[in-house]
């Protein structure tokens, strides 16, 4: 039996608990290959206007406009000249905020997934970190603004079963100039996706409680 469409209701909350519950879900992609699917091990959450590493931090612009939305679209944007990355909003509509797809395990035939991403050396790489998780989803900026919820939608969020809390670490977020001792990445323990921690700040252990926080 097909998982059933993540709830926009259960996104329209602040930002560390709408990343939490996206872990363990599964994010599906139609591409010219067929549909390919990962389940969601590692994600960072990105809040409105008192958050500085987040691009809503300055302000809407034609760029982070999605992020101002309503929640449960992709906000698909290019970095460093050469990749997409790709986030799913969060929060109500007109408050900021989103989550970055930082890893997956890939859940769909993968023979399919080496084909589209050749260089990588072994499952667990296949979509390990925000770039190559969008790469072999075929994400690009004609996905950004997408509804995840809608099940006639090229790309999909479907629930996962709530993970266990003593499963959920949270440490501070990746490659941020800004605010970047803030611990909203959260990751699955023990799966060899999880990206690595490479600024030398320590990647954490803690386990996460779920939420906390206000709304930007």
């Amino acid at each position: 039996m097909t998982a059933p469409l993540i709830d926009r209701d259960a996104l329209a909350v602040d930002v560390p608990e709408a990343a939490v519950r996206l872990l363990g879900c599964t994010v599906e992609a139609d591409t010219p290959d067929g549909t390919v699917a990962v389940r969601l091990v590692e994600v960072e959450a990105y809040r409105g206007a008192d958050d500085a590493a987040a691009h809503s931090f300055r302000g809407r612009t034609a760029r982070n406009a999605v992020m101002f939305g309503p929640p449960g679209h992709l906000y698909v944007y290019f970095v460093y000249g050469m990749h997409f990355c790709a986030n799913v909003t969060c929060l109500t509509d007109g408050e900021p905020g989103a989550v970055l797809l930082r890893a997956g395990e890939v859940t769909s035939d993968i023979g399919a997934a080496f084909a589209r991403r050749p260089t990588a050396r072994r499952a667990a790489d296949l979509a390990r970190g925000p770039a190559r998780l969008a790469a072999l989803l075929g994400l690009t900026r004609e996905h950004n603004g997408l509804d995840v919820t809608d099940a006639s939608s090229p790309v999909r969020v479907l629930a996962g079963p709530p993970v266990d809390p003593s499963s959920v670490c949270t440490g501070p977020r990746v490659g941020v100039a800004a605010a970047h001792d803030t611990p909203w990445r959260f990751w699955l323990a023990g799966s060899p996706a999880v990206s690595p921690y490479r600024p030398g700040r320590g990647a954490g252990t803690k386990p996460a409680t779920g939420g906390g926080g206000s709304s930007a």
